[in-house]
């Protein structure tokens, strides 16, 4: 006789009580004319949190989820509980407008788990962690050079107190603020622990600390991001917030296990990427122009590409932005959501909010605009299609390495390439190349060997700028102004491939990149080697730097090959 599982029916009559309560829920708040929310798919605002005392909120069945100015957005099980008026009453003789939405025991649950995270960062904040904010902000004003932050770090080693710790890590917080690092790396070695910041995309390093620190920092980091201190030997993601006298900075974290210890990560989100305008992108005007276009229509997917950290997500930001109007509905599904952007419903993938149940949701909640985080299997590339042909604008990303590359990659992840004509409306490939530092960068002739490359690229480009046998370009030099490095801050360099007819029927019989090249040249747009030449003659970046960033032997972003399409290419389409 077979075993009978009580722990799995436990687990299902879980789910279905769970499943019942939420159908519930959703029709009492239609028969009595309130909102109905689900909120593990929604980014509590810490800001409305503390609106309510957690022994408040717990006892009144109810939490405060999103604040803009004076309005609040709350969520109760029951609004006739005596406790949940009564918060309800003080909110209102506060002077707070409130929108009122029901919602179940779950969502309720996942919100008040919330205030344990904001109790880590009150805790950091009143020095509770022994995280010194003022430490932190004389730091970064005092801080101009990586050299400033090691002197300061080997300043500290003669330190012999509690204090030690907390001293090199305010330091190393306010040298990454100072140098606007995007991430901080905590990499323990045999014989000690290698401390890294990656400015404008390359990892430098700071300083090698002493070996007898790695546990407590370790340590301490952890228990700032939230982890579980004594699991080393599996991955960990946490996040924390330490605060400035005109900011707060966020911070998501990363342990992984190493032989010689754990490794972490640190990413330093940049609140400046939530407004960053569309003009600032450093597009080309032949790409301008297109994106502003596509931008002006109802439907339609458009799709930005390129690795990690090519500035895809800022991309699509800027186009939120420039599409944002109080008459349009936008929504996104993020993983996570790193930048708060006002009066856009963000939502962020969960255990069981994922991107593709994610964009189900969405679509029932009448969206114009649509941002899904990401494309990454099968199901929310065709979701995320179909949305784009049912009358919605949609953004997405996708990891690849040209504009080109896109549409063999979807079609390897299973979407039906009949679909592509009607559905995509443009790819934009990209990759940031460092900017020169104005106040350093060097002019010379370019090389004969450097003249002949470049004319070789141009030869290519659908309206080459004019260039004589004498070349300026601008080298990297280095100064104080740009920590040595000749560079500050990044720019973008872009292609663009719309879906037109031509494009159509060669991804329909022949999707090799280099053919999906060939039949996009018509279109007259830069490819992203030719755009990265242009800046190179404009003194926007170096040639050395173009050439660490992009493949300059592949000139039209794909090369040749005699590889023939595959039989079973009709497999693809389910």
């Amino acid at each position: 006789m077979t075993q009978f599982d009580d722990k799995y029916t436990k687990e299902r009559w879980g789910e279905i009580r769970r499943g019942e309560e939420e159908s519930l829920i959703k029709q009492l708040a239609n028969r009595y004319g309130f909102q109905y929310i689900s909120l593990p798919g929604i980014t509590i605002n810490p800001q409305a949190l503390t609106l309510i005392s957690e022994d408040k909120a717990r006892a009144g069945q109810i939490v405060a989820f999103e604040k803009q100015n004076k309005q609040v957005s709350v969520a109760f099980k029951n609004p006739n509980l005596t406790e949940t008026q009564s918060v309800i009453a003080t909110l209102k003789s506060e002077g707070y407008q409130l929108n009122l939405f029901m919602c179940s025991t779950l969502s309720l649950e996942h919100a008040w788990d919330r205030y344990q995270d904001q109790k880590k960062s009150t805790a950091v904040r009143k020095g509770v962690l022994d995280i010194d904010p003022d430490a932190i902000d004389n730091l970064v004003k005092k801080f101009r050079t990586l050299k400033d932050v090691s002197d300061h770090i080997l300043n500290i080693r003669t330190i012999n107190s509690a204090r030690r710790i907390s001293e090199t890590l305010e330091a190393i917080f306010a040298g990454a603020v100072a140098l606007g690092a995007s991430d901080v790396h905590i990499e323990p070695e045999s014989a000690g622990i290698r401390l890294r910041y990656r400015l404008d995309g390359v990892l430098h390093d700071v300083i090698d600390l002493q070996k007898n620190l790695c546990d407590r920092l370790v340590s301490r980091l952890k228990l700032l991001s939230g982890m579980v201190l004594n699991e080393v030997e599996e991955a960990q993601d946490g996040r924390f917030t330490f605060f400035l006298h005109e900011r707060q900075v966020e911070v998501r974290s990363s342990a992984i296990p190493g032989a010689a210890g754990e490794s972490i990560v640190m990413r330093l989100l940049d609140p400046s990427v939530a407004s960053f305008k569309f003009e600032n992108l450093g597009l080309n005007k032949i790409i301008t122009k297109i994106i502003e276009e596509e931008l002006q229509k109802p439907n339609g997917l458009i799709v930005t590409t390129g690795p990690t950290g090519s500035g895809k997500t800022t991309a699509l930001y800027a186009f939120l932005q420039e599409v944002h109007t109080p008459e349009r509905k936008i929504i996104t599904i993020e993983d996570p959501v790193e930048y708060k952007l006002d009066n856009i419903v963000q939502t962020q993938v969960e255990d069981e909010y994922t991107f593709s149940s994610g964009l189900r949701a969405i679509l029932r909640q009448d969206p114009d605009v649509i941002m899904v985080g990401e494309i990454r299997d099968r199901e929310v590339a065709e979701t995320a299609m179909h949305a784009a042909q049912t009358g919605h604008l949609v953004f997405s990303t996708l990891h690849t390495n040209s504009a080109a590359a896109s549409f063999p990659r979807l079609i390897d992840l299973g979407a039906d390439y009949r679909a592509f004509g009607t559905a995509i409306n443009l790819i934009l490939g990209q990759r940031l190349v460092r900017t020169l530092c104005t106040n350093c960068k060097k002019k010379r002739l370019a090389t004969p060997d450097e003249l002949s490359q470049i004319k070789s690229i141009l030869s290519g480009h659908p309206a080459p700028p004019s260039i004589t046998d004498e070349v300026e370009i601008y080298d990297s030099v280095g100064c104080e102004n740009c920590n040595y490095t000749g560079f500050v801050g990044r720019q973008g360099i872009y292609e663009a491939i719309k879906m037109d007819d031509a494009v159509d029927k060669v991804v329909s019989s022949d999707p090799r990149e280099h053919m999906i090249l060939e039949a996009s040249r018509p279109q007259g747009i830069p490819t992203m080697v030719e755009d990265g030449i242009e800046k190179v003659l404009a003194g926007i970046t170096s040639l050395t730097e173009l050439n660490r960033v992009v493949d300059m032997d592949n000139i039209r972003g794909a090369k040749k090959t005699n590889e023939t399409v595959k039989d079973d290419f009709s497999s693809h389409i389910v």
